[in-house]
């Protein structure tokens, strides 16, 4: 109670703030719930009609009026047709981080401080008129003395306290609002939050961009397809960011496209090979491919821009997704709802209900070709209307698969992504049932066994010592336990054969291919092997 009365009362200037424009756009309830109704007695009082507004509208235009930290929330929640209905994602599909910009006078001191020194200097020439203006940042053009031409991006000023309250109190809000509200819990609101206050502390720190832009230039090696713009670290720092400018058009403007002589369908085909390559593969992949953050370059290559959020994905992640896109184009719904089931964790399914709808899902689907764009956007509804939701993980990914999709289908409109991912999928497959693969699988398996082993000693030992030490006497009567011991006993004894059968494969199966596992190793695993038999033949002896 202590510390929400303190947070509360540190950040009581913000808390009235966005009680004011919740109460001036009629979102009453949430005020209510929240207990802020008091704070909201000067509410401010919109300059457009509230009344006429539905509350999906109501909400977006609140969001917008109360800075970045909910611009940001509203488009990860309108990413998300798992956890809200299409009303809701279509209106906060709306929501954009484009405004005004701040005079250049009021940013003067912030670049001044990234650079560590006044632009004159730094620059053979500085443009102070801003090119693009969002919420966290704003764009310059410049040169360097070496000729080059840069862009300058500059964080706005006081963004980082505006930023750390708002999400004190989101989090104070999450709490009260899962107190009051149990059914959010399938919202995973704290996850929402964790991936929002991850996602915002990496926009606020610029060499957090210049590192993701190098990451991902990394996975293209020596290609001239694919472009990322060089970081001049020099001059890089924390709240100034300094790029190699890359001279494009977007790649969704048709007029300047054609103009610049591209071919569409070579632009769409290299997007998607990108993507995939990064996605699937790689496991690390540009989280916002929207078309301004896309250039159409010289030579029909593409040109990626803005890298303030990437996303990634396990190995384990990605073998999932590529069962899921096999279910999907061999129309296996059984396949499919087992990975809905994986991913989305639920306790206590309608299992009948979802098999319907795996189903149903599948007959959609089943002819003609596939929109990659619906298929997920009707999964993840889907998913919504079975009371699942979906890792936050995968659903960056499918936002960006989908935004993908939607650029492709404005470049080529007889695009198909699924057969473009052919290669991509293909590839991950042979990496992944490789006989380099799995012997390392089988590998570490070993070491983890032998691990677990050289450990048995001590734990006995300890145990031996805690026996000592005092006198633990349990008793515990279950009605047919001793059919249930003598299952358990069959069970473990199998899989101790199981075990050491693995052991002695993985000790021989590199001795086989000349990789020099010792003797010693052999003996001991057949030893291991012949005494559990031992044991086995005298418990059924017993």
């Amino acid at each position: 109670m202590f510390e929400t009365a303190f947070a509360a009362a540190r950040d009581r200037q913000r808390l009235q703030e966005i009680a004011s424009v919740l109460a001036g756009y009629g979102i009453n309830n949430v005020l209510d719930k929240l207990g802020l109704r008091g704070m909201a007695r000067f509410g401010r009082k919109p300059a457009v009609d509230v009344t006429r507004m539905a509350q999906p509208e109501r909400v977006r235009r609140a969001i917008e009026n109360l800075g970045p930290t909910f611009v940001k929330l509203g488009q990860l929640l309108a990413s998300r047709p798992d956890l809200l209905p299409p009303a809701w994602t279509e209106e906060l599909g709306r929501l954009h981080s484009q405004v005004s910009p701040v005079p250049f006078s009021e940013m003067l001191p912030q670049l001044e401080k990234g650079l560590g020194g006044s632009p004159q200097e730094v620059f053979a020439a500085f443009s102070t008129e801003a090119i693009a203006s969002a919420s966290i940042a704003q764009v310059y053009r410049a040169r360097l003395h070496t000729g080059e031409d840069v862009v300058v991006k500059v964080l706005r000023p006081g963004l980082r306290r505006v930023i750390e309250a708002d999400l004190r109190l989101l989090g104070h809000a999450t709490t009260i609002a899962e107190r009051r509200w149990p059914e959010l819990s399938r919202y995973r609101p704290h996850e929402q939050l964790r991936h929002l206050s991850t996602a915002l502390a990496g926009e606020l720190n610029l060499v957090n961009e210049a590192t993701h832009c190098e990451l991902l230039a990394s996975l293209f090696p020596g290609s001239d397809e694919i472009r990322f713009p060089k970081i001049h670290w020099q001059w890089t720092s924390e709240h100034v960011l300094v790029q190699e400018y890359l001279d494009g058009v977007p790649p969704t403007d048709a007029v300047r496209v054609r103009e610049a002589g591209l071919d569409t369908a070579v632009l769409a085909q290299r997007l998607i090979e990108a993507f995939l390559n990064m996605a699937l593969v790689e496991g690390t992949f540009h989280a916002d491919p929207h078309p301004g953050n896309l250039l159409g370059l010289p030579g029909s290559r593409i040109g990626f821009l803005d890298f303030g959020a990437i996303g990634r994905l396990t190995e384990r992640r990605r073998s999932q997704l590529l069962i899921l896109i096999g279910s999907v184009l061999k129309q296996d719904a059984d396949a499919m709802m087992g990975v809905l089931l994986d991913w989305s964790g639920a306790s206590n399914p309608d299992l009948t209900r979802l098999d319907t709808a795996a189903h149903t899902f599948i007959i959609r689907h089943s002819r003609g070709p596939l929109d990659i764009g619906l298929v997920l956007q009707d999964f993840m509804t889907m998913a919504r209307e079975n009371d699942l939701s979906m890792p936050t993980d995968l659903a960056i990914l499918f936002k960006a698969l989908i935004t993908t999709d939607g650029v492709m289908r404005q470049l080529d409109p007889h695009f198909d992504l699924f057969a473009a991912a052919g290669p991509a999928v293909a590839q991950r497959m042979r990496a992944r049932f490789s006989f380099e693969n799995l012997l390392k699988k089988a590998q570490n398996l070993g070491f983890s066994l032998y691990g677990a082993a050289s450990e048995l000693p001590s734990i006995i030992h300890l145990l031996l010592v805690r026996l000592k030490q005092g006198k633990v006497t349990v008793e515990i009567e279950i009605k047919g336990i001793d059919r249930l011991i003598n299952g358990l006993e069959r069970a473990a004894a199998r899989l101790s054969i199981a075990i050491v059968v693995a052991a002695l494969v993985i000790t021989v199966a590199p001795r086989l291919v000349g990789l020099g596992t010792p003797f010693f190793a052999f003996v001991v695993t057949l030893v291991g092997l012949l005494a559990v038999g031992g044991l086995l033949i005298l418990r059924r002896k017993r």
